[in-house]
């Protein structure tokens, strides 16, 4: 099938080849005439794990392409799909003015009868909005049929969840629809739930918003456990244990960042807010992971005897997660900038970011970001920074504390290298 993909973003190009190596023929379209130019160049603007390699193979073979002349590419292929960035607005709901220009940009294309795929990540009622849309522009009806399909990527593994995902979900009412959506996937092996338009939006906000709210309760139980001398492992795995609960997502840190959580969880109470229904178990998911960096600066001044201009700190990791260089809503940025108000002296290392932040001095490696350092912080769970050289790391500090802000060190091998483990929630 001949499928074109507006949005050469995180998850249009993620997608664009991942539907080329499933055999189609993928046109991904750009207004940036620039990322166009590079791409066709072989220069993928994002890291994920695999897919450069794959961009390169199908751009080799003939099934994928780049462009950035939206219309022609309306016209020439039989789906759809669109891919671009939902920002959030100020007031946290989410910003549709891509979307609106996409489907303006559509009206004037449609000369023949076309599947549109929503893929963006919209506010419930996008779907039937942007059908009226289409209509008011003098569409005729025949001509379209639009279909919600939400991507549940996440960053790092990107193509692996689309080979192996947990359901493909198609809001639509209209059987023809999503048989081609459907056959979009062939050859993939998950539960295909057709649902409405509306229903399949709010699937996507709902899960991303259960995610955050998993995350906010482990991490809120955590400072339980700071308070009574628990380790907070011990209690995720035994509460994980429950197949009610299950086990992911149970993993207590410094706060949950990247591209989907938070903009999803304020898109969603923005959404519900607009029909006055206020969401206030969310209100107070966002507030807890608000407050977590705070109570965990907190836990580190006292460890240290205070936090000032005489203390140096390292922070190992910039991204908001590891096998990534996103860094939209990183916590370890957010924590980089609370230390810098306490002038601390600090310096950092990310295998693959380093933002400009008052106050940082970015270093090559990790051992260099931790020479003399009083304490060093593991804010992004980056393979390296788990299979550390701790007597490394020991004889290079001035001071002894690490601060697993993820809960992903080897606590023994770090404490028999004479340093003093902290993490989160733990003894």
């Amino acid at each position: 099938m001949n499928i074109g993909i507006i949005g050469a973003g995180y998850v249009g190009l993620t997608t664009a080849a991942v539907l080329a190596e499933l055999g189609h023929v993928v046109y991904c379209v750009d207004r940036d005439i620039g990322k166009v130019e590079r791409l066709n160049n072989g220069i993928i603007p994002i890291y994920e794990p695999g897919l450069e390699e794959m961009v390169d193979r199908h751009r080799a073979g003939n099934r994928l392409f780049f462009r950035h002349d939206v219309e022609e590419t309306v016209k020439q292929n039989e789906v759809i799909m669109i891919a671009v960035g939902t920002p959030s607005a100020e007031d946290g709901s989410a910003d549709l003015v891509y979307v609106r220009s996409v489907l303006n940009d559509i009206a004037g294309a449609l000369v023949d009868s076309k599947v549109i795929i929503m893929k963006s990540t919209v506010p419930p009622g996008t779907g039937e909005w942007a059908e009226s849309f289409l209509l008011e522009k003098g569409v005729p009806r025949e001509r379209f049929e639009m279909v919600s399909n939400p991507e549940f990527l996440r960053e790092g593994t990107a193509i692996y969840d689309t080979f192996h995902p947990d359901r493909i979900v198609i809001g639509t009412h209209n059987k023809s629809a999503a048989e081609i959506v459907q056959s979009l996937y062939a050859g993939i092996e998950g539960k295909i739930i057709v649902t409405g338009r509306t229903e399949a939006e709010l699937i996507k906000y709902g899960s991303n918003a259960f995610l955050a709210t998993k995350l906010s309760f482990i991490n809120e139980l955590a400072r339980v456990c700071d308070v009574y001398g628990a380790d907070i492992m011990d209690v995720a795995m035994g509460i994980g244990k429950d197949n009610r609960i299950g086990e992911r997502f149970l993993q207590a840190g410094i706060g949950y960042g990247g591209s989907c959580l938070p903009k999803d969880v304020q898109a969603l109470m923005a959404a519900a807010a607009s029909k006055n229904e206020p969401l206030k178990l969310l209100q107070a998911v966002t507030e807890v992971n608000d407050t977590q960096l705070e109570a965990y600066v907190r836990k580190l001044e006292k460890v240290l005897g205070g936090l000032d201009e005489t203390k140096h700190v390292a922070i190992w990791g910039a991204t908001f997660k590891e096998n990534t260089d996103d860094l939209r809503y990183s916590r370890a940025v957010a924590l980089m900038e609370e230390l810098a108000k306490k002038s601390c002296v600090l310096t950092a290392y990310d295998p693959l970011a380093a933002p400009p932040i008052a106050g940082v001095a970015w270093k090559k490696s990790a051992l260099e970001a931790v020479e003399g350092a009083d304490a060093v912080i593991i804010a992004t769970g980056w393979d390296e920074f788990k299979s550390g050289d701790w007597e490394q790391v020991a004889s290079r500090m001035k001071g002894s504390v690490v601060l697993d802000g993820r809960n992903v060190l080897n606590r023994i091998a770090v404490e028999q290298a004479g340093l003093r483990y902290v993490g989160v929630g733990r003894l």
